[in-house]
C-alpha cells in the first residue's frame, strides 16, 4: 500500500511529459482551436456573402409563374376567352354573356425586371456591405489578438503559480529544519518552547500560503486549457521558462501611432464613419427618379396542354419620389446626425488608444524596474538569511530574527517572480494596445 502514491507520481510524471507545450504552441494552438476565432471568422464570411447579394440588384429579375382559376364570373370569363384566342362571335350573345359557363384558365407567366437606373441605390448598397465586410474583418483580428493576449496571460499564470509553489516548498523545508534545530537547542537546554513554538506557527503560515498556490495552481491550469479551447483537465508540460524578457520598447510616440493605424478598434471606429457617410448618400439617393426595363411572356390554356394562346409585352417605368410626407427628409436628418455621433466616437476612441497604450508602456518600465529591484531585495534577503541562520545555529540571535528573515525571503522571492510575470504580460498588452501582437510577435519569444 505504501508504494502506490509513489506509482500515481510516476505516472503523472509521465503523462505530463507526453505533453510538452511552448507558449508559442500554446498560441497556435488556441488560434487553430478556439471557437470565439471561429465565429468571428463565420461573421465575416456572411458578411462577403452580403456583397454578391447587394450586387444582385444590377442583375434582371427572372421569375416563373403557374395558375389555375376556374370560375363563372362574366367578366373573368370575357377576358380569359380573349387571351386563350378562343372568342368567337357566339360570345356576343346576351345569355353567354351575361350567365356564361365555368371557364378553366391555366396561365403560365415569365417576367423579367431589368433596373436601367436606380439612382446610386445599389452602388451603395455594394458599398454598405464591403464596408461591413471590412468592419467584420478587424473584429477577426480583434478577436485573434484578445485569445493571444488570454492565452499569453494563461500560460505566465500557471508558471508563476509553479514557481511560488516552489518557494513555497522551499520555505516550508527552511521551516522544517528550523523547527529540529530549535527543537535539539530544546532539547540541549539552549532555547525553551517559545522557540519551538514560534517557528510552528511560522510554518503554518507558509503551509497556509502552499495550500492557496497549489489551489491557484490548478485553476490556472484549467484556465489555460479553456484558453486553448482543450478540456480543462488536460496536462501539460510548459517548456516556456519564467524568465525577464528582453524587449526593445521602442518609443512610446512610435506605438501611438501603430496603434491608430494598425489597432482594429482604430480601423472599426474609421470603418464606422464612412458606413455612416455612405448611409447620407442613400438617403438623398431616394430623392432621384429610378428607371426600369419589364418584360412579360404569358400563355393561357383552357386545358393544361391545349386550346390557348400566347401574349407578350416590353415596358419602361420611370418612378420618381416627389413627395413622400417628409420621410426622406427625415431619413436624410437621421443618417447626417448618425455621421456626426461617429466622427465624434472616432475622436474619443483615437484618445481612449492613445491612453491605453501609454498605459501599457508605463505598466511595462514599471515591471522592468521592479524586476532590478527585486532582484537586488532576494540577494540580500537570502544574505540575510544565512547570516541569521549561522548566528542563531550558535546562540547569537533569537528565534524572531530568523523567521523575520525567512518572511522576508519568502516575499521577495514572491515579488520577484510576480514582477517577472508582470513584465512578460506588461510587454503583451503593449503590443496588443498597438494593434501588433500575433503568432509571430517577440513577446512570445
Amino acid at each position: 500500500m505504501k508504494k502506490r502514491p509513489l506509482i500515481l507520481i510516476i505516472v503523472c510524471v509521465s503523462v505530463w511529459a507526453q505533453n510538452p507545450l511552448s507558449l508559442k504552441d500554446a498560441v497556435g494552438a488556441a488560434i487553430d482551436h478556439n471557437k470565439a476565432i471561429e465565429g468571428s471568422i463565420a461573421a465575416m464570411k456572411t458578411a462577403e456573402a452580403r456583397i454578391s447579394e447587394a450586387r444582385g440588384g444590377n442583375l434582371p429579375k427572372v421569375n416563373y409563374a403557374e395558375s389555375w382559376v376556374r370560375s363563372d364570373n362574366p367578366v373573368f370569363v370575357f377576358s380569359s376567352l380573349l387571351t386563350q384566342h378562343q372568342f368567337g362571335a357566339q360570345n356576343f350573345q346576351l345569355g353567354p354573356l351575361n350567365r356564361p359557363d365555368f371557364l378553366n384558365n391555366f396561365q403560365s407567366q415569365f417576367t423579367a425586371d431589368q433596373p436601367v437606373y436606380d439612382a446610386g441605390q445599389t452602388r451603395h448598397a455594394v458599398r454598405s456591405a464591403q464596408l461591413t465586410r471590412d468592419y467584420t474583418s478587424e473584429q477577426v483580428r480583434q478577436t485573434r489578438m484578445d485569445v493571444i493576449a488570454g492565452v499569453i496571460r494563461s500560460y505566465y499564470d500557471v508558471l508563476l503559480d509553479a514557481e511560488q509553489c516552489n518557494v513555497t516548498t522551499q520555505a516550508m523545508l527552511s521551516a522544517e529544519a528550523g523547527l529540529d534545530r530549535a527543537q535539539a537547542f530544546r532539547t540541549a537546554g539552549m532555547s525553551t518552547d517559545v522557540d519551538v513554538l514560534s517557528i510552528r506557527v511560522h510554518k503554518a503560515g507558509v503551509r497556509e500560503q502552499q495550500i492557496q498556490r497549489e489551489a491557484d495552481l490548478d485553476v490556472a491550469q484549467a484556465s489555460l486549457n479553456d484558453a486553448l479551447g482543450l478540456p480543462l483537465d488536460t496536462a501539460h508540460t510548459l517548456t516556456s521558462p519564467l524568465v525577464p524578457l528582453t524587449f526593445p520598447a521602442g518609443l512610446l510616440a512610435d506605438y501611438e501611432t501603430k496603434a491608430l493605424a494598425d489597432r482594429p478598434e482604430a480601423r472599426q471606429v474609421k470603418l464606422a464613419t464612412s458606413l455612416a457617410r455612405n448611409q447620407v448618400a442613400t438617403a438623398h439617393s431616394n430623392l432621384l427618379p429610378q428607371a426600369s426595363v419589364h418584360a412579360a411572356f404569358e400563355a393561357d390554356r383552357q386545358r393544361f396542354y391545349d386550346r390557348g394562346g400566347a401574349n407578350w409585352l416590353v415596358s419602361i417605368g420611370l418612378r420618381w419620389n416627389l413627395f413622400n410626407g417628409l420621410v426622406d427628409k427625415a431619413r436624410i436628418e437621421d443618417s447626417k446626425f448618425n455621421l456626426n455621433r461617429n466622427e465624434a466616437e472616432q475622436q474619443h476612441a483615437e484618445s481612449a488608444i492613445r491612453l491605453q497604450v501609454r498605459r501599457a508602456f508605463a505598466d511595462l518600465r514599471a515591471s522592468e524596474q521592479r524586476i532590478e529591484v527585486a532582484n537586488a531585495s532576494v540577494a540580500e534577503a537570502e544574505e540575510s538569511l544565512r547570516i541569521t541562520q549561522n548566528r542563531y545555529g550558535v546562540g547569537m540571535t533569537g528565534v524572531t530574527d530568523l523567521l523575520r528573515t525567512e518572511t522576508a525571503v519568502l516575499e521577495a522571492r514572491t515579488r520577484h517572480l510576480a514582477a517577472i510575470h508582470d513584465q512578460r504580460i506588461a510587454a503583451a498588452m503593449l503590443e496588443l494596445a498597438a494593434g501588433t501582437l500575433s503568432r509571430e510577435s517577440e513577446v512570445l519569444n
